[in-house]
């Protein structure tokens, strides 16, 4: 409450008074730990023009402050948002509320520091706006085993077929080929997700929460029976299993691959989380599926908590701060805190481990990404996604039950 009496009091009146005020979450420092390093170096003259002043909230109290906020026209600066309000017909989706950040950036010359594949993420959840500065950016796909990989002669699989073949090989060496946190709902989740989008289209999830198309329809439940037909490579406890154990079975090598985001590199480059070294796993994409309309580079990807800026409060000083952020936040980040965002790396960073330089070059290079299976639902639909997740990929729950359920959900919000 103390740190929001300050917006309350002044937040509309802030830029005015020379202050970039920051709302950001209690739980996540590390993009206000960022912001504090700029402002005492590579942003230090842009700060000393429009001082940082940076304010927190609690994550759960986000939603319900920031639509208060925005009703009395007391918006700070730029601030943590809700996802939903941020989309088009939520109360923070218009131009006179939040700016443009890709009409804004391309005008002060600085958009090319933001990646292709960064911006096609933040567009792809937002509803085609440019909403969101991508402080952090994470891709999803497999985590191996490299030395498991190469002690049974396996590649790094391209398509489902020779996917089944290495969690075949996997199992056969006696390990599980898959580990999965199954009290996670949302990574059963992206499982189907992913495969639905390999098979029929990035838009395929969309046609569902339209009405174009329904989950029931054979080819829908045909790549739902995909991720279905995987549950006797999960191993033991998987319904109930929590992400520190699933990590902690690859990370021993207990297990073959687990599917995750590049959040996982802390992890993995942690010594004492991982006896193997960073060296022993690679990354992968989800596979393709043979002669379906999705890209095996079209890879998941969110931009974490959206963080967005005031168009009210839009003035040069905060121009100045947007192109000191946008050229330097990227390699800034990485050098101070080893976290990888939507930005290129304008200046040297330190030596990063190499999966970690790996990943860093596939979202250099990749051009377009897909959002995750309950990005286009409303409330209750992906409600009922994740209720009925478990049931699913343990054998209680056909995917045509499944598809149903999800299904009539949609129906009755559409």
């Amino acid at each position: 409450m103390l740190a929001l009496a300050g917006c309350a009091d002044g937040g509309g009146e802030a830029a005015g008074n020379g202050t970039f005020d920051y709302l950001a979450p209690n739980e996540n420092a590390i993009i206000r730990d960022a912001m504090t390093f700029l402002s005492e170096n590579e942003c230090k003259a842009e700060n000393e023009a429009m001082p940082l002043e940076i304010e927190t909230l609690p994550q759960a109290d986000v939603n319900q402050r920031l639509v208060l906020l925005a009703s009395q026209n007391q918006l700070p600066t730029t601030f943590i948002a809700p996802t939903a309000e941020l989309r088009p017909g939520g109360q923070l989706g218009e131009d006179d509320i939040t700016v443009d950040l890709e009409a804004t950036l391309t005008e002060l010359g600085v958009y090319d520091n933001i990646l292709p594949a960064a911006a096609a993420a933040v567009k792809n959840v937002y509803g085609g706006r440019m909403v969101s500065m991508p402080y952090q950016f994470n891709i999803e796909g497999f985590f191996y085993n490299k030395a498991m990989f190469e002690e049974l002669g396996l590649e790094e699989p391209q398509t489902w077929d020779e996917f089944l073949d290495v969690a075949d090989a996997l199992e056969g060496s006696g390990v599980d080929a898959l580990t999965l946190p199954g009290s996670q709902s949302w990574i059963i989740l992206r499982y189907v997700g992913n495969s639905i989008f390999r098979e029929l289209g990035p838009d395929a999830l969309e046609k569902v929460a339209s009405g174009d198309a329904k989950l029931t329809d054979p080819e829908y439940v045909d790549a739902i029976e995909r991720i279905a037909d995987l549950q006797g490579y999960f191993g033991e406890g998987t319904s109930t299993m929590d992400m520190q154990t699933s990590t902690s079975q690859l990370l021993t090598g207990k297990a073959g691959m687990m599917y995750n985001g590049t959040w996982m590199l802390a992890d993995i480059n942690n010594a004492e989380l991982n006896p193997l070294g960073p060296d022993a796993f690679g990354f992968m994409p989800f596979p393709a599926v043979e002669g379906g309309k999705g890209d095996i580079n079209q890879y998941p990807a969110n931009t974490g908590a959206a963080t967005a800026f005031s168009a009210p409060l839009y003035n040069e000083g905060v121009g100045d701060w947007l192109t000191c952020i946008s050229e330097n936040y990227g390699s800034s980040v990485m050098n101070e805190q080893g976290v990888i965002s939507g930005f290129k790396l304008n200046q040297p960073v330190d030596e990063v481990p190499p999966l970690t330089g790996e990943i860093q070059d596939i979202m250099a290079e990749a051009t377009d990404t897909v959002t995750w299976f309950e990005v286009p639902f409303q409330p209750r639909a992906a409600a009922a996604a994740g209720e009925n997740a478990v049931p699913l990929i343990t054998g209680s729950m056909t995917a045509q039950e499944w598809a149903q359920v999800v299904q009539d959900a949609v129906d009755a919000e559409l």
